[in-house]
């Protein structure tokens, strides 16, 4: 249910069918693998702009792509997997480092992102049962692209398609993980990752 609802903001927020378009600045990367050459790498200066920001992955894809370098991404679903999380709650405490980072840090940005996640995904399923009449049809049509979606993945992926249904659960908990990435990063001051603190105004000067 995680992954799925996860996949659908990974997609649209980052279109990756983009990635390879030398005209875009559509860029990826992705914590499980990322393959680099050798020569890009040093051209790029290595790790260094990297050392303070959260969201490494996929900054090293936009430090690579902004470099004017060929850039690709493919399903390796048969080559390699990992253990991510365990559970629902697994993956919130996961993501509770990245979210606030994904805004740049900026508390309005999180604020109306939440909003956004919460309206768009929550009040076409709220709507169509409070609704009367016609007024039901705009979010008809909201509750079947949402199925569209589920449905596509499926095709791509081991997500089935039945998941659509667990969509508002889905979109309640990342609400959830969004507001508790803000706050618990402004009131530690900074993000506690595998045993160690990196204050806000380092991962604020970090950010690529």
């Amino acid at each position: 249910m995680m992954i799925a609802f996860f996949q659908t903001l990974f997609v649209f927020g980052h279109r990756p069918w983009k990635v390879a378009d030398p005209k875009t600045k559509d860029h990826m990367g992705v914590g499980a693998f990322n393959l680099i050459r050798r020569r890009v790498y040093d051209a790029i200066g290595g790790y260094q702009a990297l050392r303070f920001e959260v969201l490494d992955d996929m900054k090293l894809g936009k430090i690579v792509k902004n470099a004017s370098y060929a850039q690709r991404n493919v399903y390796g679903a048969d080559l390699i997997s990992l253990r991510w999380a365990h559970g629902a709650m697994g993956m919130v405490n996961n993501l509770t480092k990245n979210f606030f980072a994904i805004m740049s840090f900026q508390w309005w940005r999180a604020l109306i992102s939440a909003f956004a996640l919460a309206f768009l995904n929550l009040m076409p399923f709220l709507g169509i049962w409070l609704a009367h009449g016609w007024e039901r049809l705009p979010y008809a049509v909201a509750i079947a692209s949402i199925f569209a979606i589920y449905v596509g993945m499926s095709w791509e992926s081991d997500i089935p398609a039945y998941y659509f249904v667990l969509h508002p659960v889905g979109a309640a908990l990342f609400v959830y993980i969004m507001l508790r990435s803000m706050v618990l990063t402004l009131a530690r001051g900074g993000v506690v990752w595998r045993g160690t603190f990196y204050s806000l105004d380092e991962l604020r000067r970090g950010m690529v």
